[in-house]
């Protein structure tokens, strides 16, 4: 799918922090901030962040590449003195890096560590640290939740504990942050064609095409979602367009929380009315 329509100019003069910023859905919030006027400093763990960071400048964008893991505390405040030493403040705060460790009855202590470090523990690090340096006018944030937030999936406590703390936690903070006129939400997505779908989907070969018809049952809309149509609900959250918004999940899932047991019907007897 090709990358949404900006709306021009629409963070012009705002400084945003995105988390994980160096692949996936990620990389598409990144893209899709610079293209509407926002600077922006993102983080990941790998080094194609750097040539990232690059590609973008040469289009005319700022963006700053910080390499690093978010279970460290340190590394999180490397990220706001970068935006901050750079930039001078920060408007915007995307929460989105979190460890993809789906464990169960094996799950020892670094597991459970990792998925709530690395996720609800650092999403609220980096609150607190962003804080004195968000304007008086307010600002806001977005936390990367997920339909496993919501439902019971099979051996994976880990992953689902965590994202389901990040829906209390997003609640609760926009609660104490409302009387700064600073936002705070979440969202929700289902099955979104990032690196770790890529990832199942390529193991026996078939890839998307083979892949994209199979898993799209899971969703009304009869397919996976793309990266750029998560971006854009989250660019709405951050933008003064969602004013009166705070303190909600956004489920961006194709219909996949809505849909029952019955799933689409293709296979359901339905009694009759008469």
């Amino acid at each position: 799918m090709e990358s949404r329509k900006a709306i021009k100019d629409r963070f012009a003069g705002r400084v945003a922090i995105v988390t994980g910023g160096s692949s996936g859905i990620g990389k598409s919030i990144l893209e899709e901030l610079c293209k509407e006027g926002a600077k922006v400093v993102f983080s990941g763990t790998k080094p194609v962040g750097f040539e990232i960071a690059e590609e973008l400048k040469a289009q005319g964008y700022e963006a700053i590449y910080c390499q690093g893991d978010m279970i460290e505390e340190d590394f999180c405040q490397k990220v706001v003195d970068t935006a901050v030493e750079n930039f001078g403040h920060i408007d915007h705060l995307v929460n989105n890096a979190f460890s993809f460790n789906r464990k169960a009855f094996d799950a020892k202590t670094e597991d459970w560590q990792r998925a709530f470090f690395v996720g609800p523990v650092g999403y609220v690090r980096m609150i607190q640290k962003c804080l004195p340096y968000f304007p008086e006018t307010g600002g806001s944030i977005v936390n990367m939740s997920s339909i496993s937030a919501h439902i019971a999936q099979i051996q994976s406590w880990t992953y689902n504990a965590a994202k389901g703390a990040v829906d209390q936690i997003t609640k609760n903070v926009a609660l104490d942050l409302g009387s700064r006129k600073i936002r705070v939400n979440s969202i929700s997505p289902a099955w979104i064609w990032s690196r770790e779908v890529h990832k199942a989907a390529d193991l026996d070969g078939g890839g998307k095409e083979k892949w994209d018809p199979i898993w799209g049952q899971y969703h009304m809309l009869e397919r996976c979602g793309e990266c750029v149509e998560v971006a854009g609900p989250v660019l709405f959250l951050l933008s003064d367009d969602a004013s009166f918004i705070t303190g909600t999940d956004l489920p961006i899932d194709g219909g996949y929380l809505a849909m029952g047991p019955e799933g689409l019907g293709k296979t359901a007897s339905f009694a009759g009315s008469n």
